[in-house]
């Protein structure tokens, strides 16, 4: 333990200096961040400029299950930034590097590939949700706070066990098999009340790859408590579930790997 959070405290140290070197490419980069996430919101306004709801659910709601889709994705590619792994780790043959490293190779990518200025978009999130909280007349509870980063570590493992799986493909295929842009496009159904879309849909969003659970689901157990509460609470549990799934097919696809000049 006091190993991976040794490497973890030099990478980010590595990593400032880095940023501290070529200072206009962070503020370029935070910034077509915060443009990106202000578009999705002001997609949401301009809805809700013609609309009052959506389904059942308002435009405070929505901006509220927004804020918490936002945190958790902001924490998720942090540290789960696993983009171009195939065509970087795999076409060019750096898996072989990693795995001469004495760290687990999973968390070794991890750590290379770190972006902690995707932070910024978790925190904006919080500021939504904060914003948001009053005007929806929530009640706080000691133990809200508490449910909520349990919450949040169900969905941030939710989304790591999906995408560590997908990633794990590579190891069997000989060319990019270009399925995590079309996980981005599912991901963002996430953000927006499953009670709006079809039987089939919702479905899949709940069950076969659960992005539900990475927005809605848990927002919903502080908006409606009494119809979305114990649903809620399944988070964690479909979290862990997933996140196995993921790093054993991870493991499987390690197993297999043979060296960049197989």
């Amino acid at each position: 333990m006091f190993f991976y959070a040794g490497l973890v405290i030099d990478y980010l140290k590595n990593y400032m200096k880095t940023r501290l070197t070529y200072r206009s490419d962070f503020w370029i980069e935070l910034l077509s961040d915060l443009l990106f996430n202000g578009l999705n919101l002001f997609f949401i306004l301009v809805v809700f400029g013609h609309t009052a709801t959506i389904d059942e659910w308002n435009e405070q709601q929505v901006l509220f299950i927004y804020g918490y889709f936002m945190v958790a994705y902001g924490i998720f590619i942090t540290f789960f930034n696993l983009w171009n792994f195939s065509e970087k780790y795999i076409v060019k043959g750096e898996m072989d590097r990693i795995l001469t490293r004495p760290a687990h190779n999973l968390v070794q990518l991890m750590l290379e590939n770190m972006d902690p200025s995707s932070l910024f978009s978790a925190l904006v999130g919080l500021v939504i949700m904060g914003f948001t909280w009053p005007q929806l007349g929530l009640e706080l509870t000691w133990s809200d706070p508490l449910v909520f980063v349990l919450l949040l570590a169900g969905s941030i493992m939710i989304y790591a066990g999906v995408y560590i799986f997908f990633t794990a493909l590579s190891f069997f295929s000989d060319a990019p098999t270009g399925i995590t842009a079309l996980l981005w496009n599912l991901q963002n159904y996430g953000r927006y009340p499953m009670t709006i879309y079809n039987a089939v849909m919702k479905f899949t969003l709940t069950w076969v790859l659960p992005f539900g659970f990475v927005g809605f689901y848990p927002s919903a157990y502080f908006l409606d408590r009494a119809n979305w509460g114990s649903f809620a609470l399944l988070t964690p549990v479909v979290g862990a579930v997933f996140f196995t799934i993921g790093l054993t097919a991870w493991n499987i696809g390690v197993k297999r790997y043979r060296g960049a000049g197989s």
